[in-house]
């Protein structure tokens, strides 16, 4: 019995060999080969300036979309005319995405307002190059707006060009009112009126937030849909709202006016942007602030007629000043 459990035991294990020799591959003596690596083409980087990879132009969004359109095609044609690049025009919805679009690498250069730049500059996201003047001024103030129907008490003397009291007895019949303020990181027309109230301790209703100062004009004009509000002084003066409502200067009454604290718009450039670009395009703004065809061009847009270099240590005051004030910029950095 024995034996026979052995042969049984011998036979299963030569049939085991057999099949797996068989299912086993078969080998000829000859050399291997494997099969060849196809190496994937390496991508050669478009390079910036060109139709294939544009220099993307972002504009805040402060004024109404359209007058952007209208008025950045001829800077775009301009610049490029300047420099021999290609330049694509782009209009985030709220300055936030302006920021973002400048650290994404959806902007390379932007047309940005104060405290937004700020933010963008402490994101690590941009760089200033140029500061905007108007009136030979490279700062400015903010205004309070209502209309003159609503009868409110305008303290401002349009003839002086002065207020007539003081913060507190202008702005104290805001009280309970709705003010319409333009976007949350705009300097004139949320930052330092909202700081202005709060400061005074006058409480307001919640706050319509109407996205480009001559809407908040037109929203006044309406009415039904704020009390009052608060731009750049003037914007009153704007063409687009002077041909809409014609008679603005006197249906829209200036209520205060701050002091010419916050410094003017800038032209930023992406922190990774090539500096030898930066030059480029920098040149081209200051060559067209230096010819009467170039300064309309950029008074279409933000009603500015020139522009100076600079850097961040021009905001250097300012940032004193809204610190002092009881503002932290930093807070409004995710």
């Amino acid at each position: 019995m024995k034996k026979s459990n052995n042969l049984v035991i011998l036979s299963v294990l030569i049939i085991s060999i057999l099949v797996f020799s068989a299912c086993a591959p078969q080998t000829t003596g000859a050399p291997v080969t494997e099969a060849p690596v196809v190496e994937e083409p390496t991508a050669v980087p478009v390079e910036l300036g060109t139709t294939e990879n544009p220099i993307i132009l972002a504009f805040a969004p402060s004024m109404t979309s359209q007058q952007i359109v209208e008025s950045g095609g001829p800077l775009v044609d301009a610049l490029a005319k300047e420099t021999g690049l290609v330049f694509e025009p782009n209009i985030p919805t709220s300055y936030a995405a302006l920021i973002e679009a400048m650290g994404s690498g959806n902007a390379h250069v932007a047309l940005f307002p104060t405290f937004a730049y700020l933010i963008a500059h402490d994101k690590g996201y941009a760089n200033v190059g140029l500061v905007v003047e108007r009136y030979g001024s490279t700062f400015y103030g903010a205004q309070f707006l209502a209309a003159k129907s609503s009868g409110f008490t305008s303290y401002f003397d349009a003839e002086t060009n002065q207020n007539t009291a003081d913060a507190a007895t202008a702005l104290a019949q805001f009280a309970g009112k709705k003010p319409c303020w333009t976007d949350p990181l705009s300097t004139s027309g949320y930052i330092i009126p909202a700081g202005y109230l709060a400061q005074l301790g006058i409480e307001t209703q919640p706050a319509a937030m109407v996205q480009g100062h001559p809407t908040v004009v037109t929203a006044l004009n309406a009415g039904g849909i704020c009390d009052f509000g608060a731009t750049f002084i003037d914007v009153r003066t704007n063409p687009a709202l002077q041909e809409s409502i014609p008679d603005v200067m006197e249906k829209i009454d200036v209520i205060w006016r701050t002091d010419p604290i916050i410094p003017n718009d800038n032209i930023s450039f992406a922190a990774d942007l090539d500096p030898a670009l930066v030059t480029k395009i920098k040149q081209a703004f200051l060559t067209l602030s230096s010819t009467e065809e170039g300064k309309a061009i950029l008074k279409a847009i933000y009603e500015f007629e020139s522009v100076k270099e600079t850097d961040d240590t021009f905001y250097d005051e300012f940032r004193v000043y809204i610190k002092a004030a009881g503002f932290d910029y930093t807070t409004a950095i995710d």
